[in-house]
């Protein structure tokens, strides 16, 4: 019997993601997102990307939002909210729901900046994040 469709996202469908975050909610075609992966570096085929577009859909991270070719895709999903689920399946899978050890393992793992550590800091203080969030990370 055949294992059911993953929900979580692999390297590859998380890299378009990345790219439809990118453009702040303007729909784009697979085309668009093929060009932008190629100017990155990476050239897959047409066929791949639509593969991986259709997957996200069907995963419900990415809408169509018309009906006549050439459809276009936007994100149904925010980056906040899959960012947040990741790190949850992460914390849960990984540190056993250990907040501690996954923020010493992090900075273990990287030396922070006297501003990331500030940041810590007040985050700790306060019970919450201040207003100015951080950047959402690299670019892909």
């Amino acid at each position: 019997m055949a294992r059911p469709p993953a929900k979580e996202l692999t390297e590859r469908e998380l890299q378009l993601m990345h790219l439809f975050w990118n453009r702040g909610g303007t729909p784009a075609t697979v085309a668009e997102i093929r060009d932008a992966l190629a100017a990155s570096g990476l050239d897959l085929a047409y066929t791949t990307v639509a593969t991986v577009v259709r997957i996200l859909v069907d995963k419900g991270y990415l809408l169509q939002t018309n009906d006549d070719r050439p459809f276009f895709y936007v994100t149904a999903r925010s980056y906040e909210d899959v960012s947040r689920s990741l790190l949850g399946e992460v914390l849960d899978r990984v540190f056993r729901g250990s907040r501690e050890i996954l923020l010493v393992r992090l900075i273990e793992q990287e030396r922070l900046s006297e501003r990331e550590r500030e940041r810590l800091r007040a985050i700790l203080d306060e019970g919450k994040v201040p207003e100015n969030k951080p950047k959402e990370g690299r670019k892909p």
